[in-house]
C-alpha cells in the first residue's frame, strides 16, 4: 500500500501509475495552531506500506508530517513501514565542520528510525555517508540515469561535465562516463551560506558545451556564478543538471538571467508550472521509485537500478 504525504502530489501520483495501483486513502489536516493530524482512511493491517514523502519548504512541517505518518501506520499494525524520501532535508549539515555544530541529518535519521520506519528509500543523497547514520536497511537510488538520457537525446558535440566544487567530483566523473564526455572542475568558495564564490575552472573548457552536474539548486548562487565563470573561459554553452531543485527566493530570477541555457531538474521536489518558464525543465523519477517499491515488495534486488544497461 502506497500512502503520499501533502508536498508532492505529482510525482506520488506518477509513482502509483506505474505500479497500477491507487493512492491509499489517507486523512491529512492542519489544526489552527499548525500542528498536524493524520489518520489513515482504510486498515494497513499486516501491509507492507510505503510512505512518499518530499522535505520541500516548509521543511520543518514535512519533516514532522512523514513522522506522523510513520507512527501512525505503526499504531495501525502494519507489517513493514517504508518511508521513501524524494529528497532528504537537513542533509547538507552532514558532519562538524566547526566547533558546537549539530550535525542534523543525523538527527533527522535518528527522528525517522524512532518513529517506527523499517526501511528507506531515498533519493541522491548529499552525501553517501548519510546511508550510515540509519540503523535499518537505506536504499540510496540516483537519477543519473534519467539526467542522462535527456542529455544524450540532444546530442551535444564537444561535451565536457563541470563539477561545481571538488566535493562533487565522483558524481561528475560517473556522468561524464555515462556521457563519454570530458571532465572539469571548478573551485568554489562559501563565504556565509548559500553564498558562492567561483575562483577559477581546472580544465580546458574552450569550445566546449559544458553541464554543470550538482546533487541540488537552492538559490541558484552557484549555477549562476558557475555558468558566468564557464561562458568567460570560452565555453560555447552550459547546460545545469541537478537532482533536486529546491529554488529557495531568488533562485528563479537568477536562472533566468543567467548565461546557462537550460536548466534541468527532476520532480523530487514540486516545481510549480508557471515557475518552470523557459530555462528550467523537469524531468520525473517516479519510475525508478516505481522499480525500487516493487523490487523491495517482491523482495527482489534493488542493484539492477544501478546498472548503466537498465531500462525502464
Amino acid at each position: 500500500m502506497v500512502f503520499a504525504g501533502t508536498q508532492n502530489q505529482e510525482l506520488a501520483d506518477g509513482i502509483v501509475k506505474h505500479l497500477g495501483i491507487e493512492l491509499g486513502n489517507i486523512k491529512i489536516r492542519r489544526f489552527a495552531n499548525g500542528e498536524i493530524y493524520v489518520r489513515y482512511l482504510e486498515s494497513v493491517r499486516g501491509a507492507d506500506v510505503f510512505i512518499v514523502s518530499s522535505m520541500c519548504t516548509p521543511v520543518n512541517a514535512a519533516l514532522m508530517e512523514l513522522l506522523i505518518m510513520i507512527d501512525a501506520a505503526k499504531r495501525a499494525s502494519a507489517r513493514s513501514i517504508t518511508a521513501v524520501i524524494s529528497h532528504y532535508a537537513y542533509a547538507r549539515q552532514d558532519k562538524k565542520s566547526a566547533a558546537r555544530e549539530p550535525i542534523t541529518a543525523k538527527l533527522v535519521a535518528d527522528l525517522i528510525t524512532t518513529a517506527g520506519a523499517d526501511r528507506v528509500i531515498a533519493m541522491d543523497l548529499h552525501q553517501g555517508q548519510i546511508q550510515g547514520f540509519f540503523n535499518l536497511p537505506v536504499n540510496h537510488m540516483t537519477a543519473l540515469p534519467v539526467i542522462a538520457d535527456y542529455f544524450e537525446s540532444l546530442n551535444l558535440p564537444d561535451l565536457t561535465i563541470v563539477s561545481p566544487d571538488v566535493g562533487r567530483v565522483k558524481a561528475a566523473k560517473k556522468f561524464a562516463d555515462m556521457l563519454g564526455a570530458s571532465l572539469a572542475i571548478m573551485h568554489k568558495g562559501r563565504p556565509a551560506h548559500n553564498v558562492a564564490e567561483i575562483t577559477h575552472v581546472i580544465g580546458d573548457v574552450s569550445g566546449r558545451n559544458c553541464i554543470v552536474f550538482d546533487d541540488m539548486i537552492d538559490t541558484a548562487g552557484s549555477i549562476t556564478e558557475g555558468s558566468k565563470a564557464l561562458m568567460n573561459a570560452g565555453a560555447t554553452s552550459v547546460h545545469v543538471a541537478a537532482t533536486h531543485g529546491i529554488f529557495s527566493p531568488p533562485a528563479y530570477e537568477r536562472i533566468e538571467g543567467s548565461p546557462a541555457a537550460e536548466v534541468v531538474v527532476t520532480n523530487t521536489l514540486p516545481v510549480p508550472e508557471e515557475k518552470r518558464g523557459s530555462k528550467i525543465r523537469v524531468l520525473s523519477v517516479a519510475p525508478l521509485f516505481a522499480h525500487a517499491i516493487q523490487n523491495v515488495f517482491e523482495d527482489e534486488s534493488v542493484s539492477e537500478l544501478f546498472d548503466p544497461d537498465f531500462q525502464l
